[in-house]
């Protein structure tokens, strides 16, 4: 008796309180994934803390004992109210595709298959390149009930990702206790180019207003034969060719459209080396490029005409045959959604090699990238000018907004006169790169990534109307 009394009076017991406390979360940390909340951690310093005043006053000693025992009883009492991992299910329900820089539905189907209520955090698997909104939910699920928790995920580069689990966060009834699972859902997701855009294309088509995505109306040079479609008049339109039965039917002035009735081939070359590692709005100039490519394909796919694709940087990656028809569009998504730029040096001579051993028709070529030195300015000059006559070549070269905003700055300091100075040295040079490639027979592109898509289109299209293939 007085060894124990004499163990009690002395600091180590204060040592083994502590111990009595810490060995057994441990345990439940390291085998069940059972950890305490504040509260009880702060219940337990209170006795810890005690038990060290045990030295000076030995009359405490019941107190400490009672406080132990009241941690411990409440502690474990609220430990069984925590919920078993057999408790709750969880599925994933998400479309396979997705398109880069768009906000993508996903459902879980949480459900509680107890006769208990909890609260709950549910966090779900998301790779690094995903945002999601919002990130994590907080709920009290009924006992056997079912809940349905939405997000959007926002993924900011192309590829293929998984989607393996659902993890979820479960608190004691008194909130002692947090306990945590991870339910497996496996899913994949494959990130698109912008695919959205298409859709708006076609909706917007078919009313008659591809103005608000940018794209401006071409009139045509001659007559094309083929029958497109009914649409509503426009006080731009030749009216001989009004259907007058259309008319009369709908109650409102309806004019045929025409297309032309030759199909052509067009190729885009697209430049996945070091020229398109810089980024804009969020995004790489490769990821622009790419949704350019996609909605040009589109429109001129639905135009009746061929298209392939070359993507290509220190080496040919991937090679589409142009072919005609909306399936195409798939073997181009395919082509490109998991291409992403390398910091290699592009070599602009096996490409060409590849796209005349390869394309011998006459197609529209559009070669995509960016120059930022004499020696890349020199190779693009070279080889898209060794392609006037036998095809009809488009260079064009993505700009740097912060490049022209640093020349165009408004009453420069001393400073920052010299950046101006030399960001407009830059852009003289390049301008004269562009000048050099029209002289030379090239039509060539000068935008930024941002308005690369309308830009591009509508430089087809006027193509198109002006017979120029």
């Amino acid at each position: 008796m007085n060894a124990l009394q004499e163990f009690l009076t002395s600091s180590r017991a204060a040592w083994f309180n502590l111990a009595l406390y810490t060995a057994p979360l441990l345990a439940l940390v390291y085998w069940k994934r059972i950890y305490p909340n504040l509260p009880l951690v702060l219940a337990m310093l209170a006795p810890c803390l005690l038990s060290f005043g045990v030295v000076v006053r030995a009359d405490i000693i019941p107190l400490v004992l009672a406080l132990d025992a009241a941690v411990l009883l409440v502690a474990a009492f609220d430990l069984l109210t925590l919920p078993k991992k057999t408790a709750f299910a969880a599925r994933r329900q998400v479309s396979r595709t997705a398109s880069l820089g768009k906000r993508h539905p996903v459902e879980i189907m949480f459900t509680n298959s107890s006769t208990r209520a909890y609260e709950l955090w549910v966090r779900d698997d998301a790779p690094q390149e995903f945002e999601r909104h919002p990130e994590e939910f907080h709920l009290r699920l009924p006992a056997r009930s079912r809940r349905s928790l939405h997000y959007e995920a926002t993924s900011h580069r192309r590829g293929a990702f998984h989607l393996e689990t659902v993890y979820v966060r479960a608190r004691s009834r008194v909130g002692l206790w947090k306990r945590f699972f991870e339910y497996p859902a496996e899913s994949t997701i494959n990130v698109y180019p912008d695919m959205k855009q298409m859709g708006e294309y076609a909706i917007l088509a078919r009313t008659n207003r591809l103005s608000l995505m940018g794209l401006r109306r071409t009139r045509k040079i001659g007559q094309d034969n083929e029958f497109e479609r009914l649409r509503d008049y426009t006080l731009d339109d030749n009216y001989k060719h009004i259907d007058w039965r259309a008319t009369a039917r709908r109650n409102r002035v309806t004019v045929k459209d025409f297309q032309a009735n030759q199909s052509q081939r067009v190729i885009f070359m697209v430049d996945c080396g070091r020229m398109m590692t810089n980024e804009a709005d969020g995004i790489s100039l490769l990821d622009h490029a790419f949704n350019a490519v996609l909605m040009l394909s589109f429109v001129a796919l639905r135009q009746g005409d061929s298209v392939g694709q070359i993507c290509f940087s220190d080496q040919i990656h991937s090679f589409t045959p142009p072919r005609g028809g909306m399936r195409q569009m798939n073997q181009l998504l395919h082509a490109s959604f998991d291409r992403f730029p390398r910091l290699v040096e592009s070599r602009y001579d096996e490409a060409f090699l590849y796209l005349g051993s390869h394309c011998r028709k006459r197609s529209l070529v559009v070669l995509i990238s960016n120059v930022i030195d004499e020696v890349n300015s020199n190779q693009l000059e070279q080889y898209l000018s060794k392609l006037v006559g036998r095809h009809l070549p488009i260079g064009v070269l993505l700009r740097d907004r912060a490049l022209f905003e640093i020349a165009e700055q408004p009453n420069p300091t001393e400073s920052q006169l010299y950046r101006a100075a030399a960001a407009a040295e830059v852009l003289t040079w390049r301008h004269q790169v562009i000048t050099d490639l029209t002289q030379k027979g090239v039509m060539a592109l000068d935008v930024f990534p941002d308005e690369l898509t309308a830009k591009l289109v509508n430089q087809y299209l006027e193509i198109k109307a002006r017979h120029l293939l």
